[in-house]
């Protein structure tokens, strides 16, 4: 790789994740907590040498430039420990330089360069990005600014080759004055689940409470400025922790409903400002926020914008991949040619690794090499049964779609809660989500573009609720991912051989994880995934691992 620019991009904040550009197509992400176990672990010095080097081998590569990206909190301020610990690490290539790269426009980078668009209007909403004085990007501010404020959100106009940021909303970080749209969305994860950060959890919750029970208004939208009312402030201070039944339930469920629905509206109402002030036909949207699938979908129907892109890793996880981007595209002046058409990124497969796991099986478990495997997952999953699926490299973002996934029969209706209490580990309302070849999605789903990424809430068609009550929320949708051969071509292969079976080319489709964990990143992870949990059989090519009992 002598001659072939490589460009290491580190996210050190929230989802610590490192990303590696490898010329001007080959890309490699992992995110911190795949290896240790914890999910959203935090970047810290140490993680490169022993996380992401012993994973990555094209680390040990000759590298042509560094970009880091930080956010607000602390560890701006080791920067040259970090330094120290890159140039001791890597092989760096004569004056290869170490570039600073501010956290939203990190966002913007791994979600408009890699998309389809040669234009698009670009959003970032976060709860907390870089401050003023960190900005890597031109903005005209009042003179006076204060260095210190926080962005909490960011308006683009993006074109190959030119990234214009028209505004963004700043705030002085005092919680006890909460601010911008991100915010909104931790604070109200915040008082259902205290001492833990989960808007997905807030998300699912949502449909089975009233919106307007408690009486709480809309977000004050300013232009592109969102406001939290104090009425706001009040019920989630005032609300009590989620319980699992009973008035407790209720109350917690009618404060996500009205929670989901501001965060909709006030979503809606920044859209319409962008589009205003861009005139542009797509956007792109990332950050943390752009993991609502509810308000994706919203979107997706009622926005101005006629076409609508959100990457598979929006969240802060994804910033790595971006600032690679950065380094190879702003930096050096290579034209980068990858393109978001799948999710994965991870390390390559190691065969060897493969063998030893399988060889080292744990009491209790037994590995055969079936003739057909994806016919003997078909047959698994016609009789009732979960089944893992661990292949290939790993998805960069926090969805398992088709590498790292549990497969199940979504027409059975008590299924859903098997997998959320037996296998996942949480809450009964959780919703799981359909995979379906992308040329039969919309005889099931009112859908009329791929998704293969999950992005998107839609509705199931009415004559198909029945049909898939596992997939089905209680308002009707789902957030299907659609498939295409050249993409996923096992996964593609099994909906083939489940249709043959049963007739219905849909099936669930969750991540390979335990309670509280991110998802499986080597075999050893996906066979103690089926160890410790009610998952029954775990697919791990050319092998089929499955319980004695």
């Amino acid at each position: 790789m002598a001659d072939v620019p490589i460009v290491v991009g580190i996210n050190r904040t929230q989802d610590g994740s490192l990303a590696v550009a490898v010329g001007e197509s080959g890309m490699y992400s992992l995110q911190k907590d795949r290896i240790t176990r914890r999910r959203g672990h935090w970047g810290r010095l140490g993680d490169l040498p022993d996380t992401y080097l012993p994973a990555l081998p094209q680390l040990k590569e000759p590298v042509s430039l560094i970009v880091e990206s930080y956010s607000c909190d602390t560890e701006m301020e080791h920067a040259s420990a970090y330094h120290g610990e890159l140039r001791e690490t890597l092989s760096l290539r004569h004056g290869a330089p170490i570039a600073l790269l501010s956290h939203n426009l990190a966002h913007l980078y791994g979600a408009f360069y890699p998309s389809p668009y040669e234009q698009a209007a670009g959003l970032v909403i976060d709860a907390r990005g870089s401050r003023v004085r960190d900005f890597t990007e031109q903005l005209d501010l009042p003179p006076g600014t204060d260095s210190e404020l926080l962005e909490v959100a960011s308006f683009y106009r993006c074109a190959r080759g030119r990234i214009e940021c028209v505004a963004k909303q700043l705030w002085d970080g005092d919680w006890a004055r909460p601010a911008g749209l991100g915010c909104f969305s931790a604070l109200l994860s915040a008082a259902l689940w205290p001492g833990e950060s989960d808007e997905e959890r807030v998300m699912g919750l949502a449909p089975h409470g009233d919106p307007d029970a408690l009486g709480l208004p809309d977000l004050d939208v300013r232009g592109h400025e969102v406001h939290i009312p104090a009425a706001w402030t009040e019920a989630f201070g005032a609300a009590g922790a989620y319980e699992p039944g009973g008035e407790e339930f209720r109350r917690a469920a009618d404060l996500a409903a009205a929670g989901q629905r501001a965060f909709e509206r006030a979503l809606g109402r920044l859209a319409e400002w962008l589009h205003d002030r861009t005139g542009l036909d797509a956007l792109v949207f990332a950050g943390g926020a752009a993991l609502n699938v509810t308000a994706n979908g919203r979107l997706l129907r009622e926005s101005p914008f006629r076409e609508l892109f959100v990457p598979p890793s929006p969240h802060a996880g994804g910033t790595a991949l971006g600032s690679a981007l950065y380094g190879m595209i702003t930096c050096l002046g290579v034209g980068s040619r990858f393109r978001w058409t799948d999710d994965f990124l991870g390390p390559d497969p190691d065969p060897a690794a493969v063998e030893a796991a399988v060889r080292g099986l744990p009491d209790g478990l037994h590995a055969e090499r079936p003739g057909d495997l994806v016919e003997a997952m078909a047959a698994l999953l016609a009789n009732g049964q979960t089944v893992g699926l661990h292949q290939g490299r790993g998805e960069s973002g926090p969805r398992g779609l088709g590498n790292r996934s549990i497969l199940a029969d979504p027409r059975r209706p008590g299924m859903r809660d098997y997998l959320n209490r037996e296998v996942k580990g949480r809450e009964w309302f959780r919703p799981l989500d359909p995979v379906v070849p992308a040329d039969q999605a919309g005889r099931y789903f009112e859908l009329d573009r791929p998704t293969p990424f999950r992005q998107y809430a839609v509705p199931v068609r009415p004559a198909c609720r029945d049909l898939l009550p596992a997939v089905t929320r209680v308002d009707g949708r789902a957030a299907p991912q659609t498939v295409e051969r050249e993409a996923a071509p096992f996964l593609y292969d099994l909906l083939g051989a489940w249709q043959r079976r049963t007739g219905v080319p849909v099936l669930v489709n969750t991540s390979l994880s335990g309670p509280g964990e991110p998802p499986a990143e080597t075999p050893e992870h996906a066979i103690e995934t089926l160890r410790k949990t009610g998952l029954h059989a775990l697919a791990l090519p050319p092998y089929l691992i499955t319980k004695r009992a």
